[in-house]
């Protein structure tokens, strides 16, 4: 095989398997999402302590998520979006961002 040709598989071949990567990727990290708003929805139904941990616990979940996201972002644009809405989680309140994360993550296949 020629150097041209290896080239052009290459080329062929290399951008499906970052796009493959990146799907790995994002669905891992929507596994982190979907602990969170697990987390997050049970914070809501109850009182103090156990609220307030539940509701640290979901956004620990959020951050452990951001570097896969980050990753398949960087891989494939189409993640950008749930990369960040994870990145956001640090300044905004959960309640704000579940529905994007449901949608982010459900255009996952997750």
């Amino acid at each position: 095989m020629g150097a041209a040709a290896l080239l052009a598989t290459l080329l062929v071949v290399l951008p499906g398997c970052a796009t493959s990567n990146a799907i790995g990727l994002a669905r891992q990290a929507c596994v982190h999402v979907n602990r969170s708003l697990v987390l997050y929805e049970h914070s809501r139904t109850e009182d103090g302590a156990h609220a307030t941990a539940d509701a640290n616990a979901a956004m620990n979940q959020l951050r452990e998520g951001l570097p896969d996201a980050a990753t398949a972002a960087g891989e494939d644009g189409q993640f950008q979006g749930l990369m960040t809405t994870l990145a956001e989680s640090a300044r905004i309140p959960e309640s704000n961002l579940v529905n994007a994360l449901q949608d982010q993550c459900q255009s996952v296949g997750s």
